[in-house]
Parts: C-alpha cells; sequence; structure tokens
C-alpha cells in the first residue's frame, strides 16, 4: 500500500506542479490592467489617444501598424496605454495646445524606452556601446515607434539592416566590388547595435567571429585549412581582421580576400 502511495506521490506532484506554473504563467501574461507604469508629468492626467488625433493625426493613422501599437488596452485601461504609456499623461500638453515642456519626447529620454527594454539598459552599460546614454544617439535613430516594425531592416521591411546602419556608418555602407557577404546578411552578423564587451561592438572579439561561417577544415596533421588555404601560421598572428591579411571586412575595391 505503502509503495503504491509513493508512486502515485511520485507521478502526480509533477504534474500537480507543471499545472500550477501554467496557471501563474497565464495570468501574468493575460492581466487587464497595466503592468508598466507610465513616465509621470507633474500636474497632468491621462486623456487618452483619441485626444492625441486631434493635432497628429499623421502619426495616428500608421499608428496601428507599429509594432508598439501592442500597447494599446480596452476599457479604463485604455487611458493609461497608447501614446501615453510613452509620453506620459498629455492633459497638460494639449491644454496648453502643445507647450514646450508638458510632453515627454522619449527620442530625448532613453530612460522611457528602458522601462520595457530593461536588457536594453543593460547592453548600453557595457564598454562598447552605441553612446545612447550620452545623448549623442537616440533609439529613435534605428528605430520607428509610431509606424510598421519597431525594428527597421526586419526581415519583411522593404529597407535592410545596411540602409539603417549606413545612414551614420557611410563608409562601411558601399557599394564595393567584393562585397563581404556578411554585410548582405546584415550587420548583426557581426555586431550588436547596443553594446558588447567586444571592441566595435563585436559578438566576438577573435577569430571565433570569421569561424562561425568560414569553417575550418584540418586535412593534415597540424594544419588548418579555411577557404582551401592554409591558414596555420595567420591564426596565431592575430585576429583576421588585425593581422594584416583582411582589413577590408565590410568591403574592397582591390581583391576578393577584402586585405585592402
Amino acid at each position: 500500500m505503502k509503495s503504491s502511495k509513493g508512486r502515485w506521490l511520485r507521478v502526480w506532484i509533477p504534474v500537480i506542479l507543471a499545472v500550477v506554473s501554467f496557471i501563474l504563467l497565464i495570468s501574468c501574461v493575460t492581466v487587464n490592467r497595466v503592468v508598466v507604469v507610465p513616465p509621470e508629468i507633474p500636474g497632468a492626467h491621462f486623456i487618452g489617444s483619441k485626444s492625441c488625433e486631434e493635432c497628429h493625426a499623421n502619426i495616428a493613422k500608421d499608428f496601428p501598424t507599429a509594432t508598439h501599437a501592442r500597447l494599446m488596452a480596452r476599457g479604463s485601461n485604455a487611458e493609461q496605454m497608447g501614446c501615453e504609456s510613452c509620453h506620459g499623461a498629455g492633459s497638460a500638453h494639449s491644454e496648453s495646445g502643445g507647450a514646450h515642456g508638458t510632453i515627454i519626447n522619449p527620442a530625448r529620454s532613453p530612460e522611457v524606452c528602458f522601462q520595457c527594454h530593461l536588457d536594453m539598459r543593460g547592453k548600453f552599460s557595457l564598454p562598447h556601446h552605441h553612446p545612447v546614454g550620452e545623448g549623442k544617439v537616440s533609439c529613435t535613430d534605428c528605430h520607428n515607434p509610431h509606424k510598421g516594425d519597431a525594428i527597421k531592416g526586419h526581415t519583411f521591411a522593404l529597407t535592410s539592416q545596411v540602409d539603417t546602419c549606413g545612414a551614420c556608418h557611410i563608409a562601411q555602407r558601399g557599394p564595393f566590388v567584393f562585397e563581404h557577404e556578411a554585410v548582405r546578411e546584415g550587420c548583426t552578423t557581426c555586431h550588436d547595435p547596443h553594446g558588447t564587451v567586444n571592441d566595435k561592438m563585436l559578438v566576438q572579439r577573435n577569430a571565433n567571429l570569421c569561424l562561425k561561417c568560414h569553417f575550418q577544415e584540418q586535412l593534415a596533421p597540424g594544419k588548418i585549412f579555411i577557404g582551401g588555404r592554409d591558414h596555420t601560421s595567420s591564426l596565431a598572428r592575430g585576429t583576421c581582421w588585425s593581422a594584416g591579411c583582411h582589413e577590408a571586412v565590410h568591403g574592397s575595391h582591390i581583391g576578393s580576400s577584402l586585405r585592402f
């Protein structure tokens, strides 16, 4: 009898725990209230996105297509969602006719974005990052919060990652006679635009970055071949782009080896 009871406990306790965990998870993602506290503006109260549309009709027209439109809520909860979830309560802004300092502009305050994107706050604190916290670059330089996918250069977007990054990084954009296929795939193949611990915001710091695409083969004892050429001595001299071999990593007008 005891063995039967013990077997029952071993089988059903994990099942019960899994069901309880699932219920708790569902309760967290299907709430009917504001989960993220919108930014505060002293003396202002929430008026709803409909009031914003009266002046910002051009933005409101496209906003249903935006990734951030998912923040919209129904009923009384909608008063704190939509436009005001990022820009703060809009009564003072509306009553003053759009006076300066009566609304929050996330383009000048990344802290607004960090309220939801907590992981990005950490990345921008890493040694090598785009200077968003320093005020030299804003999130909206690369992301469009009001229309379409917030990530410019997304798989289904008309613009590519190269177009987005190339707006500032003109020298790396090309076009080149001999292009690096990785650039065609997207800049984030090699870089994390928010920040990394590696120089130039690279996702890996040494030749392992290149070996993600350029496979190495050991065709003979003590010999390492990459792209059909013996790289045994080259790998010992440094990274692929700092050892004087492939310095034109974004593309070249000289040769397909991207040396210059």
